[in-house]
This record gives C-alpha cells, sequence and structure tokens, in this order.
C-alpha cells in the first residue's frame, strides 16, 4: 500500500540526511523514497506568495521537467503546496516533510491532505520523526526545518519576511555546508525582505533553471528544438508571443512590448491559449 506507514532505521535514512550534524533518530514514511542517485532540492518560502513567487516557483519546477531532481517541501500553504503541486505537475518525484506527525487525522495542514495523497499517489513520500498522532506546534516546524534543509544538496528560497521561518532553513542549510539559492524579489515587497538579508551574507541568486542546475552540478541537456521550430503552425504574431514571454510577463506588459491595439492583441493571446500554446495565472502570461 503506497499510504501504509513505516519506520525507517538511520542506516535507511537518504545519505545526506546521515551527515548532519543533529540526524533525527527515526523517521516515519508514507510511501517510497526516491532514488538517491537523483539530486534533492529543498523550496521553501512565503505561506503568502505574491502573484510573482507563484509564477516563479511554478516555472522554476516546470523547467526542471526531465531532470534527474526530486523536489523537497514541507506541506504547508504557499511555497511549499506550490512546489509540490509544479512537482507533479511536470512528473517529478517529491517528497512532503509536514510539521505533524504523518497520521491522517493528524497532518497539518488539514487543506493540504488531498496534496499530500496525491503526492504518494505520484509514487512520493511523507517523512516526519514526529510520533504518528503529534499535532503541529509551534516547536515542530524547526524540528522538521533541519530534516527538509538535511535532505538535499541545495535549498531554493521563494520569498521571505524578515523573521519567516524558511529562514530557520536557510541558516541550516548553511551550517550543514550545502547550497543556498535564493530567488531576488521586488525591493518594495515585504516578502522579499528576509531572502534579501541572505544574498548580502552571499548566497546564491537564481534568476533561470540553469543556476539550479549548476548548483546541483547537473549538466544542461543540448538545446532542444525552441517550439517555434517544432511548430510549423505559427503565425508571425504568435512566435513573437512566444519569444518575448521566454520570461513570464503581466498581461499588460506583454501587450506593451507587442506595439498592437489592444482589441487585437487580445484576441491574438485567447487564441493562443485555445491553442495550449500559452497560459496565463494570476495575470503573468508564460509558455506551456
Amino acid at each position: 500500500m503506497k499510504d501504509e506507514l513505516k519506520l525507517l532505521s538511520p542506516q535507511e535514512f537518504p545519505p545526506l540526511l546521515q551527515q548532519i550534524s543533529d540526524p533525527p533518530k527515526k523517521l516515519y514514511i508514507r510511501g517510497e523514497l526516491p532514488s538517491t542517485d537523483h539530486a534533492w532540492l529543498t523550496v521553501v518560502g512565503s505561506r503568502a506568495l505574491t502573484p510573482y513567487g507563484i509564477a516563479v516557483c511554478k516555472h522554476l519546477v516546470e523547467s526542471l521537467r526531465g531532470y534527474p531532481i526530486v523536489i523537497v517541501s514541507g506541506l504547508a500553504y504557499g511555497a511549499d503546496a506550490a512546489a509540490h503541486r509544479a512537482a507533479l505537475e511536470v512528473g517529478l518525484p517529491t517528497v512532503a516533510v509536514p510539521g505533524s506527525g504523518l497520521g491522517w487525522d493528524t497532518l497539518y495542514p488539514r487543506a493540504n491532505v488531498g496534496l499530500a495523497r496525491e503526492i504518494l499517489k505520484a509514487g512520493g513520500a511523507l517523512l516526519s520523526e514526529e510520533e504518528p498522532d503529534t499535532k503541529a506546534a509551534d516547536w515542530t516546524f524547526p524540528k522538521r526545518n533541519r530534516i527538509m534543509a538535511g535532505l538535499s544538496r541545495a535549498t531554493l528560497i521563494i520569498e521571505a519576511k524578515e523573521l519567516s521561518g524558511s529562514l530557520i532553513t536557510a541558516r541550516l542549510t548553511v551550517e550543514y555546508n550545502r547550497e543556498l539559492l535564493v530567488v531576488p524579489g521586488s525591493i518594495f515587497s515585504e516578502e522579499s525582505k528576509g531572502t534579501h538579508q541572505f544574498l548580502r551574507l552571499g548566497a546564491t541568486p537564481v534568476t533561470s533553471p540553469e543556476d539550479i542546475l549548476v548548483a546541483l552540478g547537473i549538466a544542461k541537456r543540448e538545446s532542444a528544438e525552441s517550439l517555434t521550430s517544432l511548430r510549423t503552425d505559427l503565425s508571425e504574431e504568435e512566435m513573437r508571443v512566444i519569444d518575448i514571454i521566454k520570461s513570464p510577463l503581466s498581461r499588460d506588459e506583454l501587450i506593451g512590448a507587442l506595439e498592437l491595439p489592444i482589441t487585437e492583441a487580445n484576441v491574438l493571446l485567447s487564441a493562443m491559449e485555445i491553442k495550449g500554446l500559452i497560459v496565463e495565472e494570476l495575470g503573468i502570461v508564460r509558455v506551456l
């Protein structure tokens, strides 16, 4: 059974977790551990991601499609759930480390129990050192943060306030001598103040999926044919749109860059969405 609750001994932990200074004495698991030959990447951030943060998380994780990478996060609201869902959408293995025990009646947050079941159905795993009936509490989250940092070669932070819990994971990542990756944000956003602290202290800025591959020691695949060369049915205007949104843009920014009448631009973009070429989520347009 994929959701059967089992107990792992320290000898069965992923090798990187065994190497930290304060490893757990035991781990409960539901599901199966993904291959430890893969590069494990922890993704954390604000529980109240801005539209920018949501778009960045989705873009970065989805761009890792097909690489031998496991996405680790904490099942919480915001960045955690976004990272797990993005991984599931592109077939990347994902592991959740909630701040509670793994009993179905205590799993936290309750709103993400369905997501936890999706992770198991897709072949991923849930991990916790807490007894199955342990409810989430202030003291359980820092404990689980060290597990998330310890499991992975690198931790990626997507938006964090000045006193965010994600900063605990960031500090532990550095203590464990792992790569700390940070997405730069708006200087006007409260959700970026914490991440910018770590950039000032020397964390690696992530502005593209390639930055993540470098940190994980994974060679980028030979450049695949671009969408414009694979699709022979694209009009000149459609090819322009795809070229402009190699990096996701807001709809208004895209329409401005196209330099077309607003009505004409909206018709073009709507037609491209129907064709499955682009998608708009929370006002951000990106290539599918």
